[in-house]
């Protein structure tokens, strides 16, 4: 095995940590994301830097060059190498572990573990249970949605005619099916069931909508009252639409501002919930686009 120094960080990947764009894993808006890792909610953002040391441990490195870190991040995805070397002067926390699953590992040294505690250390961070329903992975659920959004749009057209009808915020499809999406589990077909709620409580008066419309609520609450920085973000989509992801207190919703929105709950592990395109809801995306904080 190559020698190694176990002070250097061998960079296996990073993510920005803004206001607009943050890993949601970490919380509901921008201050939770922050809180999350005990630093301070920046207005200018963080980059996050995940690599090993020397030992093979992994490390998470905080730092305030969000410019250096972005470069870095478009390079590779466009397929190009860049060594991300950040000034150590621009370095705000070492912290112990990963709060996101990395597939990779630098070449040459121990597999990834977490490093040795000292006395007064905190936690590793750590990505959530692959196999656990809760905020965390509610979020991460609908950033899929997000990301396989054509794939899930042609889930409700082939359901449209089972979608049912809300006098609140606005019209609540039934449930798209999740059998065959990454990251967001098993609910029934699109459609095709009659008590979309009973599978997961057990009740047959459960209505799953229920939580849709507090979602709904909460979000024209947003409108009234503003959420904190973060809890709705707005990106790019096709066309002249935009993307818009919002959370809240046990709920996430992405939706196309041209299009439908779909929710997911904590209290129903890994299902989707559609909410069709009736005559209210565009007025409600377009507003809560207009409040959304977008990437610069």
């Amino acid at each position: 095995m190559a020698t190694a120094d176990d002070d250097a960080l061998y960079v296996l990947t990073a993510v920005l940590l803004t206001p607009a764009q943050f890993p949601s894993v970490l919380g509901d808006d921008y201050p939770a994301a922050c809180a999350a890792l005990e630093i301070e909610p920046y207005a200018g953002g963080y980059g996050l830097v995940l690599g090993q040391d020397g030992t093979g441990a992994r490390w998470t490195v905080i730092v305030d060059d969000v410019s250096l870190v972005a470069v870095a991040i478009a390079s590779w995805d466009c397929g190009m190498e860049y060594d991300l070397s950040p000034d150590e002067r621009s370095v705000v926390a070492a912290l112990p572990g990963w709060p996101l699953a990395v597939a990779t590992a630098a070449p040459g040294l121990p597999a990834p573990h977490d490093p040795d505690p000292e006395e007064g250390d905190r936690a590793p961070l750590s990505p959530p249970e692959e196999d656990g329903w809760g905020p965390a992975q509610r979020r991460l659920g609908a950033d899929e949605v997000a990301l396989q959004w054509a794939a899930w749009r042609a889930q409700m057209d082939e359901g449209e005619s089972g979608a049912q009808d809300t006098d609140e915020a606005a019209d609540v499809g039934a449930r798209a099916s999740a059998d065959d999406m990454d990251g967001v589990g098993d609910a029934s077909g699109a459609g095709g069931a009659s008590d979309p709620g009973a599978e997961a409580s057990g009740d047959p008066a459960h209505d799953p909508y229920d939580g849709v419309r507090r979602a709904l609520s909460d979000l024209r609450g947003y409108l009234e009252d503003a959420p904190p920085v973060g809890r709705v973000r707005s990106s790019f989509a096709t066309g002249e639409a935009r993307m818009l992801r919002a959370d809240g207190p046990g709920w996430s919703m992405v939706a196309r501002t041209d299009d439908m929105a779909f929710v997911l709950l904590d209290d129903e592990p890994r299902e989707v919930l559609p909410v069709a395109r009736g005559p209210k809801l565009p007025a409600l995306l377009e507003a809560l686009d207009a409040i959304a904080v977008r990437p610069s």
